[in-house]
C-alpha cells in the first residue's frame, strides 16, 4: 500500500527531471533540416551534439521501444511475471514449513521448484534477443536521426559557452 502513495511523487520527479528535457515534436522532426551529412567528420559533429540536445526525446524514444518489445513479446511478459509473482507469494505465504502426509515443504523447496519453472520459461522468452533487438532499433533510429539532422544555429554558440573556440 505504501508504494501505491509513492507513485504520484515519483511520476512528478520523473515529469520534472526527464520529460523537462523534451524538445517539441515540430523542431525533432523538423523535415527542413534534413541533409546528407559531407563527410564522417561532419555526421560525427552531428551525432555528437544532437545527442545531447535530444537527448529527452531520445529516451522517449527508447521507452516507447521497450514498450513494444514487451507487447510483441507476451510469452516473456508472463515469464516474468510469473517469478516475480512466484518471489512474492513464496515470501508472503511461504515462510512456515508444509506439512503433506510425510512430506514436508520448506521455503527452500518452494524456490527450487520456481527456479525449475521459472528460468526455461524466461529463456524460452528469448530476453536476449529482446535486448539486442532494443539496442540494434534504437541506435539504428536514434543515431540516423542525429546524423541527419543539422545542428540549428545554437550550436554554433554552445562551443562559445563551453570556452572551446
Amino acid at each position: 500500500m505504501e508504494y501505491a502513495a509513492r507513485v504520484p511523487g515519483i511520476l512528478q520527479s520523473i515529469k520534472e527531471t526527464r520529460l523537462s528535457g523534451l524538445r517539441p515534436v515540430t523542431e525533432f522532426f523538423d523535415y527542413n533540416r534534413i541533409s546528407r551529412p559531407a563527410d564522417s567528420n561532419t555526421a560525427f559533429s552531428r551525432i555528437s551534439y544532437n545527442t545531447r540536445y535530444f537527448s529527452g526525446n531520445y529516451a522517449l524514444i527508447i521507452a516507447v521501444l521497450a514498450v513494444y518489445a514487451l507487447l510483441t513479446n507476451l510469452f516473456l511478459v508472463f515469464a516474468l511475471l510469473f517469478l516475480v509473482g512466484g518471489f512474492a507469494l513464496i515470501n508472503k505465504f511461504g515462510a512456515d514449513p508444509l506439512q503433506f502426509g510425510e512430506h514436508t515443504v520448506t521455503q527452500k523447496h518452494l524456490y527450487t521448484g520456481l527456479f525449475v519453472i521459472g528460468i526455461p520459461l524466461v529463456y524460452i522468452g528469448a530476453p536476449i534477443s529482446t535486448f539486442f533487438w532494443l539496442v540494434g532499433a534504437s541506435g539504428f533510429l536514434i543515431l540516423g536521426h542525429a546524423a541527419l539532422i543539422e545542428p540549428g544555429v545554437e550550436s554554433e554558440y554552445a562551443s562559445v559557452e563551453e570556452g572551446t573556440v
